[in-house]
């Protein structure tokens, strides 16, 4: 099972990933070296928004459509 997750930053952006466990992955964003470099400047950071996948592709092809998106279609998505 894939995750596909929006975290909203301390300084109110948005990223997008994926993930296999979604609080292993939050811990990282938040805690650790691991998380990705675009977060580690804008901590702590919140899950506001995740959706399962069967499939490692259908994950990845819809954070993709996601990240086209504006920021504000993203935060229409998020209500």
């Amino acid at each position: 099972m894939y995750y596909l997750y929006i975290l909203q930053c301390a300084d109110k952006t948005l990223y997008t990933g994926i993930t296999t466990n979604l609080e292993r992955r939050l811990k990282e964003h938040n805690e650790t070296k691991i998380g990705a470099k675009y977060t580690k400047g804008r901590r702590p950071v919140q899950l506001v928004f995740s959706k399962k996948f069967h499939t490692r592709s259908s994950a990845s092809k819809e954070e993709i459509r996601i990240k086209n998106l504006s920021r504000k279609k993203k935060l229409l998505l998020l209500k």
